[in-house]
């Protein structure tokens, strides 16, 4: 299991002002992390970077 005391989160540049949005942290070695901007202190989410890069290829896809 990676370490998560270190990350740098941050909203996506897509991100609208309505405070629905995701922050990644994406500085961790060999693991991105993603969480509920609403929620800072709740869980995060672990994707490795590959499934992270397939994940968002997905989603620049259908947009």
């Amino acid at each position: 299991m990676s370490n998560l005391s270190q990350p740098i989160w941050r909203k996506s540049s897509k991100s609208g002002n309505e405070g629905n949005c995701v922050e990644v942290a994406d500085n961790l070695p060999g693991v991105v992390g993603v969480r509920d901007s609403k929620d800072p202190t709740g869980p995060a989410l672990m994707f490795g970077p590959v499934a992270w890069q397939a994940f968002v290829a997905q989603l620049s896809e259908q947009h």
